[in-house]
């Protein structure tokens, strides 16, 4: 490998230079701090910068997001302390999640058989009721489908099956959700 080399030209962030600049100050001094830590300020700035937003959202402080415009996320939804949502490109996050202290979100990763070391994205969308437990990692690419879970410390590539609970690195199924009627 050859990081001399490193071309990331093709990747388009959505955003001019300004915007992401920006953002970028925004994110620093208001959602990476523990200064604000409501979420109505953060909502509307989030908004703002194009994220779609549904109601009820919550944002916790130090909650690092990439590019908001990549971000959609649903109706009751909580973001815990210290996420990074790593929105290089788009990520949906359903109605009534729980994505809890420090959970990764990544949508990119690099090509290790590129002697360029060149960088692959794709997308996360994480259907309603979904659970995502603290440090854990959602790789590039994962669905996490209707109200699965994925367990503390947890790291999930590729698509779970509904109400399934998730455990280990990688993570498998190792039950699945009954819900209390």
């Amino acid at each position: 490998m050859d990081l001399s080399k490193y071309d990331n030209s093709e990747y388009d962030p959505g955003a001019g230079r300004i915007k992401r600049s920006t953002w970028y100050l925004i994110n620093a001094l208001i959602f990476h701090s523990w200064l604000f830590p409501h979420s109505g300020l953060k909502c509307y700035l989030l908004k703002i910068f194009g994220a779609k937003l549904g109601v009820g959202v919550v944002i916790k402080p130090r909650v690092n997001i990439k590019y908001p415009w990549n971000l959609q996320i649903g109706n009751y939804t909580w973001i815990g302390e210290g996420c990074w949502i790593d929105s290089l490109i788009k990520v949906v996050i359903g109605s009534n999640v729980c994505i809890s202290q420090d959970a990764y979100l990544l949508t990119g990763n690099h090509d290790y058989k590129d002697p360029c070391f060149g960088l692959i994205t794709s997308e996360i969308i994480i259907e309603d009721g979904v659970w995502v437990g603290a440090k854990c990692i959602v790789c590039p690419g994962t669905v996490m489908r209707t109200k699965s879970i994925l367990s503390v410390g947890s790291v999930l590539s590729g698509t779970s099956e509904e109400n399934g609970i998730y455990q280990g690195n990688p993570a498998k199924l190792v039950r699945h959700r009954k819900m209390n009627t």
